[in-house]
């Protein structure tokens, strides 16, 4: 997605002169950006449009941010950043919860706010799978931890046989930590490795998307090492 002109953002915002500077905004940097004032509106835009990436305001009439996100998450696993005008962190902890890959607080410098974007949108894809990665039991195609296993090539997971849909973000969170099985990874690693993050980010989102790849892969198959960050249990 290195064409921007390809790329479609859908921005949900209630403020309509934030809702046309940011969208003025996005456009000068080459996105195609289309918009809606409220909730339902988004859901209704995202349903028609299918959009690459989500920007979505927390506090939105009709249906909310987070309930927006929740919806969409049901059926999509498009990259969703949210905007939180206080960065309350209320807000910010249940829009991660709700599926988010990321959050920013306004106002927003239009260059963070790109450069989260292109972040996000190189997450949502994926290089060749590299031979020999993770040291996991199981073919050379899959690698196995327990009742999870991995295809790094096909970028699939199972858990117990059955299929695991990982959002973009869980998916690459859970190959980073098949890549050092057994190794405790720091906040700061998995911040510049997975979130690709050239900078020092809010550790919290590692913490909320770590919570939501165990409901999905096992409570105990992430274990948190206090102090110091996670690993996988082999």
């Amino acid at each position: 997605m290195s064409d921007t002109s390809a790329v479609t953002v859908l921005l949900v915002e209630d403020d309509e002169v934030i809702r046309r500077s940011v969208a003025l905004a996005l456009e000068r940097y080459g996105y195609r950006v289309t918009t809606a004032a409220d909730g339902f509106d988004g859901l209704e835009r995202f349903r028609d449009d299918r959009p690459d990436l989500l920007l979505l305001d927390v506090m939105l009439p009709g249906l909310d941010g987070i309930g927006l996100c929740r919806r969409i998450r049901e059926t999509s696993t498009a990259p969703i950043l949210m905007m939180s005008a206080r960065g309350d962190s209320l807000d910010v902890v249940s829009g991660l919860e709700a599926g988010a890959d990321d959050y920013v607080v306004k106002p927003v410098d239009t260059a963070v706010l790109v450069a989260r974007i292109r972040s996000l949108l190189r997450r949502a894809t994926f290089p060749p799978a590299r031979p020999g990665t993770g040291r996991g039991t199981g073919t050379p195609d899959r690698l196995v931890f327990g009742d999870l296993a991995i295809d790094p090539a096909a970028l699939e997971v199972y858990r117990d046989g059955e299929e695991v849909t990982l959002a973009p973000t869980e998916l690459r969170l859970l190959l980073e930590f098949a890549e050092h099985p057994g190794i405790v990874l720091d906040r700061q690693t998995l911040l510049r490795n997975v979130w690709d993050y050239g900078w020092d980010g809010d550790s919290r989102v590692v913490d909320l998307c770590v919570q939501r790849l165990r409901k999905k892969i096992g409570a105990d198959r992430v274990e948190t090492v206090r102090g110091f960050g996670y690993k996988l249990r082999r």
